[in-house]
């Protein structure tokens, strides 16, 4: 049986606003109405597949496992990286991982932000590759071009594409009059960085062509230690760990390399562009989403994603429009790989809205900011039924909870009482306090924060049913 094994660790930031740091692309209904995340998991699920490892960070953890027992698919093994090192790492840990109890365990390598529409005809290209996985090659999987795409990378083979082809070399993202004789040629494949090969056999390719990353990767894959179901990669040894691609470090030096092509449709979505065509398009050659129109346009996205914001375009072309209550991109279709242009400047400039959004999401639920200035904070606050806050106080501030839906179990200092909906319960200064939903829906209160400082971090943990350190988000 196959192990998928699901790469997390993106930013997506060429789809900001959509997709941000704090809740990247791989995790969001970008297209249709399962994330990128579920769908991948779903796609690689079946009778010849093995629950999933996942490899993401602190942040994400609890988001991975709700999405993956919302999909129905039992999680399997996640692993928690101490930080992003790109997808090397994350590749040889996981072989590890999976080497210590099956040496010859046969892996699946897949990003969790990819869409293939026919996933049963994916699957069924997989099961092409694994008598050459079992032999010892590392197999890659190749898409049949359908264009001159400059966007992606691309494979060259040997000769014809057969159903297991060798490879002859990876190609750089190339120029436009180069993707136009590579896709003439017709012995050339996008590179979907999509790989299938057993444990043993990434781990020796790892030995030879990326020595000084293999050690501290083991390192920390021997001082892993589980928490709540997780395990997380020992911190000490992964902080030595270099950023590197598993293509730079192992696949373009890698003398055993096949290519099994795939002639369904696949992307990326590494743009907005690519999002525009999976969308869809109207006669004009326009997409809309939410609460966007579009008048006399032609070529254009416009998307709104945030409720009672419309989005109007009129005598638009070649445009993007992405609209949140927080944010607003518009750009010209051609310039959709510089799109991380814009949130490098964001950073530079400390605006907030580059890496996290409004709305954010927490084990427990998720809350957003509905007023802000220099003294006061408002948040809404869902709490999921069941789930329960740290037990915590501030330095900083004091908090005024109304619950508008639902029955709040509130503990200030000693007492612990249910608030009921119209009712209200203030927490001051310094006092520990904790929230909880005892009821089986949702429960939604009004936060009102005063004091000299209102920032996430000001939160000191005593106790916390997800485990989360001092200031972990989680």
């Amino acid at each position: 049986m196959i192990t998928p094994v699901i790469l997390c660790g993106g930013a997506g930031t060429r789809l900001w606003p959509l997709s941000r740091k704090g809740f990247p692309k791989q995790f969001t209904r970008l297209v249709g109405e399962r994330s990128l995340f579920s769908a991948s998991a779903e796609r690689l699920s079946g009778a010849d597949y093995k629950p999933p490892v996942v490899v993401t960070g602190s942040d994400f953890r609890f988001i991975v496992v709700e999405q993956l027992m919302e999909a129905g698919i039992e999680p399997g093994v996640v692993l928690i990286e101490p930080e992003p090192r790109n997808t090397a790492p994350a590749v040889l840990a996981a072989a590890l991982h999976l080497a210590t109890d099956v040496p010859d365990a046969l892996m699946l390598v897949a990003p969790s932000d990819h869409s293939i529409s026919d996933a049963a005809a994916f699957r069924l290209t997989v099961q092409s590759g694994v008598d050459a996985a079992r032999d010892g090659r590392i197999v890659t999987f190749g898409i049949a071009p359908t264009r001159p795409e400059t966007g992606y990378g691309w494979l060259e083979l040997e000769g014809a594409a057969t159903p297991v082809a060798p490879l002859r070399r990876f190609v750089e993202k190339p120029d436009a009059a180069r993707a136009e004789a590579m896709l003439a040629a017709g012995n050339f494949l996008w590179n979907a960085g999509i790989f299938l090969f057993t444990a043993r056999t990434i781990i020796e390719a790892f030995k030879a062509h990326a020595p000084g990353l293999f050690e501290p990767v083991r390192a920390a894959v021997a001082g892993a230690k589980p928490d709540l179901g997780f395990l997380r990669l020992a911190p000490e040894p992964w902080a030595g760990v270099p950023s590197i691609s598993v293509d730079y470090a192992v696949m373009e030096r890698a003398a055993n390399m096949s290519v099994v092509p795939f002639s369904g449709s696949w992307t990326d979505l590494g743009g907005w562009d690519a999002v525009a065509d999976e969308m869809g398009v109207d006669a004009s050659g326009n997409s809309q989403s939410g609460t966007a129109t579009a008048l006399d346009c032609r070529n254009t996205l416009l998307r709104s994603d945030s409720d009672g914001l419309e989005l109007v375009g009129i005598g638009l072309d070649d445009i993007f429009a992405i609209a949140m209550k927080d944010a607003v991109l518009v750009a010209h279709r051609s310039r959709a790989q510089d799109v991380k242009l814009a949130v490098a400047a964001l950073t530079a400039k400390g605006a907030k809205q580059a890496e996290a959004f409004a709305t954010d999401h927490r084990p427990w639920g998720w809350f957003e900011t509905l007023a802000l200035s220099d003294r006061f904070q408002v948040k809404r606050i869902v709490v999921k039924p069941g789930a329960t806050l740290s037990l915590q106080s501030h330095m900083h501030r004091a908090e005024h909870w109304i619950v508008v839906s639902g029955t709040a179990q509130v503990t200030i200092g000693e007492e612990v009482r249910l608030v009921s909906e119209n009712q209200s319960v203030y927490v001051p200064l310094g006092c520990k306090h904790r929230l909880g939903n005892p009821g089986k829906l949702p429960m939604v209160l009004i936060e009102v924060q005063t004091g000299a400082y209102l920032g996430e971090d000001d939160i000191i943990r005593y106790e916390d049913v997800y485990s989360r350190g001092q200031g972990e988000k989680g």
